[in-house]
């Protein structure tokens, strides 16, 4: 039998993550010492194995206590899935070993390769591999698919001559590309956690955005602006012109910033599940900040704004902003003073 404290030390965990998995009844062991402490037995350790591997794939607390009680998430299965990853991992890098050790031996005698070819496999390889890991890459149709990537490659184009043609972000055409292009995205993309990868992805690596699938900035600036006018027809029925005047400031300006702080949510939801340490309280707040930068202050915009959210789907649609990830958010947020 282990104390939390003593398991929490020897998985690399803490306290408060133990305790958070026990209140959502995640991992609850059943034994108790005579003054009360938690107490795990072997049992309970190989459930937080199982829960720890599926988090390393990329699966979400509330969707691991689900596969746990189904019967594809025996100990063996998971077992048995954390070893095809390793396998494909281990048959990735064997490649990878035999590419360098020719590429070595070319420079070690003397020889001078041609490696233009060679440095723009790594650099498409290194766009998803920067934000993934190997076993997500696997589960991301966008990644595997060739018949998702040739989808992509034909919305890229239509974008490409939309905005070659000078068609204004709310015509009707860049809309109907639009709504296309979110509908594919939400499809594509595989989860929400992996769609707020993708966009900070996007956010911060335009030069290999470009150089992989053909999207410059100016390209990638058009779409956006398609789907925010998409977006803003939407909203326009909940809320003032003003406010939706301020949102198109507020995205041409810093609209940006929105794609790094779900990113950095949704990491720090991984390492704190409770929303308790002060990482989380410093983003509650530069997620309010920046909310009100966008909404304003005025407490019926706010609403509305919210109800809009939660009535309609196609403004959830393209930004990884989950159910759990604005709750863990709420629980985040500061307490006035009493």
């Amino acid at each position: 039998m282990l104390k939390v404290g003593e398991l929490a030390a020897a998985a690399g965990l803490t306290v408060r993550t133990l305790h958070h998995y026990d209140s959502i009844g995640l991992l609850r062991p059943q034994a108790r010492s005579d003054a009360g402490y938690r107490l795990y037995d072997r049992d309970d350790v190989a459930r937080l194995h199982q829960i720890q591997a599926l988090r390393s794939f990329g699966m979400g607390l509330s969707d691991i206590g689900l596969y746990l009680d189904s019967p594809a998430g025996s100990p063996l299965a998971v077992v048995e899935r954390q070893l095809a990853a390793l396998e494909r991992q281990m048959l990735e890098a064997a490649r990878m070993r035999e590419a360098l050790l020719r590429l070595h031996g070319q420079l070690a005698g003397g020889a001078r390769p041609d490696l233009s070819s060679w440095l723009h496999t790594l650099q498409e390889m290194s766009v998803y591999e920067k934000y993934f890991s190997k076993e997500e890459l696997q589960q991301l149709p966008m990644y595997r698919d060739d018949d998702v990537k040739a989808r992509w490659r034909t919305l890229v184009e239509e974008a490409a001559a939309l905005a070659q043609a000078r068609a204004a972000p709310d015509s009707p055409p860049a809309r109907a590309l639009a709504r296309r292009w979110l509908d594919a995205f939400e499809q594509d993309s595989g989860n929400r956690a992996f769609a707020a990868r993708i966009n900070a992805m996007a956010a911060q690596e335009a030069q290999a955005m470009h150089a992989e699938f053909g999207m410059s900035p100016e390209l990638m600036g058009f779409v956006m602006a398609a789907i925010g006018e998409l977006k803003y027809a939407v909203w326009a029925g909940y809320l003032r012109a003003e406010t939706i005047e301020r949102m198109r400031r507020h995205h041409a300006g810093r609209g940006r910033e929105w794609a790094a702080l779900v990113e950095q949510v949704r990491a720090a939801m991984q390492a704190d599940p409770a929303a308790s340490g002060l990482r989380a309280r410093e983003l509650a707040r530069a997620w309010l900040a920046l909310f009100h930068d966008m909404v304003g202050d005025d407490p019926r915009e706010v609403d509305a704004f919210r109800r809009a959210g939660a009535s309609e789907p196609l403004l959830r649609m393209g930004n990884g902003i989950s159910d759990a990830m604005l709750e863990w958010l709420r629980r985040a947020m500061p307490r006035p003073a009493a």
